[in-house]
Order: C-alpha cells, then sequence, then structure tokens
C-alpha cells in the first residue's frame, strides 16, 4: 500500500565508489591519472593511518605506515590528525595535518602542509606552522591551490577554529614555505549564531548534545573552500552559516596591504541554499556546495542560480568533494552529525561510510 504514495525523490546517477566499515573518513582527492586518497581525523574512532589510498575497494597507509605512526602531537615527520588531502594542478598530492586530535590545542610540529610526489610515492616538501600562523586554537580545515601565484605556487587554507577563536584564511608561499593569517576574525569567516542559524539535519534541530549538560550551537567557522576557474577570486563559508563569501585573491597575497584593505574585496554571494560543509569548483566556473541539511550536493552558476545535481537518503552529511578529470564529482558521506557529541553521547552512526561519485561533465581548475 505504501509504494503508491509520493515520497522524496533522488537526484542523480549516483555510483559508490568505495565503503569504509573502520573510522569515518572526511577528505578524498582523486589524481589525474585516477589514483582515489582518502583520509581519516582522529576523532574518537580508532584510526591506524590518518591518510590512505583506496585500491581495489581497500584502503592502504600512503605514503606508508611509518609516515601513519606520529611520535606525538607535536611530530613534524608524521601525520598526526588529518583533516584534508588535496591533489594539485600539478598532479601532486598534499596532506593538510591539523596537528589537532580530538580538536584539542596544537603543538608546534603538529600544523603542517605535507607534499607527497604521486610519482614516487615520497615526501617531497613538509611546510611546519609557526605558532603565529597555526595558532593553539587551530583547526586546519581545507586547502586550494594556485600554482601561477609565486615562484612555486601558493596555497589557501581555512582555519575552522572554534566560536571565540580566532578564525582566518592563510596563505602559503609553496617556494619558501612562508605563511600568513588573512580575514583574522572577520564576520565571514565567523560561525553564525544561532539565532541567524538554526540548522536542522535529518529533519532534527543540529547542536552540540554531550552527555551531560545543555545543548550549544554548533560554532565551526571557516570551513569550505574553493577557487574560481580564472583565480581571481576565493569562496569560502563557515559551517555554521548558509553564506556564501568571496575574496580577492590578488590581496590575500599582497603583504602590503592592511587586514581592512583585504577585508574592503570580500563580497557576500547570499545565501548558498543551505549550509555546506566542502566546497568544490569547476572548470566550467562553477561553485559545488555540500548541503548537509538537504542531503545533497547543489552547484552554483556564475550567474548565482542554484541546481540540485545528487540528492540521495544515503548521502548522510556529505563533506568533502573532488572534480576529477573523468568528468565525475568525488564525495564522501561520513554521517559527521552522528557522532555522540551531537547526539547525547550516543553513536548512531551505521557502517559502512560511503564515498560517492556523480557524473558533471566537467574538469578541475588547473592553475598552473
Amino acid at each position: 500500500m505504501s509504494d503508491r504514495f509520493a515520497r522524496d525523490e533522488p537526484v542523480g546517477d549516483l555510483e559508490v565508489v568505495a565503503t569504509f566499515t573502520g573510522p569515518m573518513p572526511t577528505g578524498v582527492s582523486v589524481s589525474h591519472t585516477g589514483r582515489i586518497f582518502v583520509n581519516f581525523p582522529k576523532w574518537g574512532d580508532e584510526v591506524t593511518a590518518t591518510v590512505a589510498e583506496v585500491r581495489n575497494g581497500e584502503t592502504h597507509p600512503y605514503p606508508d605506515q611509518a609516515w601513519n605512526s606520529p611520535s606525538g602531537d607535536d611530530d613534524p615527520e608524521a601525520f598526526v590528525s588529518v583533516q584534508s588531502v588535496v591533489v594539485d594542478p600539478a598532479d601532486r598530492l598534499w596532506v593538510l595535518d591539523t596537528g589537532s586530535p580530538m580538536l584539542q590545542p596544537t603543538r608546534p610540529g603538529g600544523p603542517k602542509l605535507v607534499r607527497v610526489d604521486l610519482d614516487t610515492n615520497k615526501v617531497a616538501q613538509r611546510i611546519v606552522f609557526p605558532a603565529d600562523v597555526a595558532l593553539p586554537t587551530s583547526y586546519l580545515n581545507d586547502v586550494r591551490f594556485d600554482l601561477r601565484r609565486g615562484p612555486a605556487g601558493t596555497a589557501f587554507i581555512t582555519d575552522s577554529a572554534a566560536r571565540g577563536a580566532e578564525n582566518a584564511i592563510i596563505v602559503v608561499d609553496l617556494a619558501s614555505g612562508e605563511a600568513w593569517r588573512r580575514l583574522r576574525d572577520h564576520p565571514s569567516t565567523k560561525a553564525e549564531p544561532l539565532s541567524d542559524f538554526h540548522p536542522l539535519v535529518e529533519g532534527r534541530e543540529f547542536m552540540k548534545r554531550p552527555a551531560e549538560g545543555p545543548p550549544t550551537p554548533v560554532d565551526m567557522g571557516s570551513d569550505g573552500i574553493a577557487i574560481s576557474a580564472d583565480g581571481s577570486r576565493l569562496y569560502y563559508c563557515p559551517l555554521a552559516s548558509r553564506r556564501l563569501h568571496s575574496v580577492s585573491v590578488d590581496s590575500l597575497v599582497d603583504r602590503g596591504l592592511d587586514d581592512a584593505q583585504v577585508a574592503a574585496t570580500v563580497v557576500d554571494e547570499g545565501d548558498r541554499g543551505s549550509a555546506s560543509d566542502g566546497l568544490e569548483s569547476d572548470d566550467a566556473g562553477r561553485i559545488y556546495l555540500t548541503a548537509y541539511e538537504q542531503n545533497a550536493i547543489l552547484r552554483r552558476h556564475p550567474d548565482g542560480h542554484l541546481e540540485t545535481i545528487a540528492h540521495d537518503p544515503r548521502m548522510l552529511w556529505p563533506d568533502t568533494m573532488s572534480v576529477a578529470t573523468d568528468g565525475h564529482l568525488y564525495f564522501t558521506a561520513n554521517q559527521l552529525h552522528r557522532q555522540p557529541n551531537y547526539q547525547g553521547g550516543v553513536d548512531r552512526r551505521q557502517r559502512p561510510y560511503l564515498l560517492f561519485r556523480v557524473p558533471i561533465d566537467a574538469g578541475p581548475v588547473l592553475l598552473r
């Protein structure tokens, strides 16, 4: 009888690429030759490898187990707790290490950006951030690249530190390793208060709910990040907001400008249709937004209109996306909102976690 009733319809030709029965993944990135890399932050699950390559449906520590076996939270020569892996326009893998397992305060040596040569599967570069770049309260979330800026290119990182800490966009000169903070504590990088942003996930109020004590608002700041196809604008969004913002990349990299001058280039791009975790962009000038309130992925066109390219009840908290050269958008769905700290201390996640892809007939942004 129930089959006769109307129901929510899925959108998009979704394909499950891989499943994960161990710790929950966040980041995914696909190389130009089709290799798939994922990461597993240390948020409470048992994590034996925080970075892995997916081969034949199985995960393998990457680049090896030694790099996934830190001596402590301040180990500069091993991954401590990785939030994001990103293949750059030159087909090299960059690993963004928060240095912050369980969202604990960072210590110098832990927060870093590491480049792995995919031809040799060896670490080729380490940029360890000093304490005035990766603050004790920092949570380095995601990264994008423009290899045309500077002698070796420039990276842009979101710091999604929780409310009360200083959110920012971190700019990194890949040649020298020098890094600096931009939009420090700017309103566009901050979580919105509950009076302005009241999220619902699976139809339920999404709040931090410890085993004991009252619920409190989700308070993560600048999280998703994407660079425009021409490299002129950097898009970003707080986790706790439905607004999308952009800033001039020229201003971010110009050390002669002060904070006020950089902030003057920020544009409020409007309501993005949902709260989002990850952002991504393609070579056709479109921005992709995970929509964790709707189990969906949205695509924003240059004129600002939105379309849904994927929607499915299995897409429980779409997290991170990667536009691949095979014309697909890959993304993880990790049930983040079902973790114990959002569910009164009860773990409501159901394994396996999923890695999907959906055709988009576009390619990655290759600024090189």
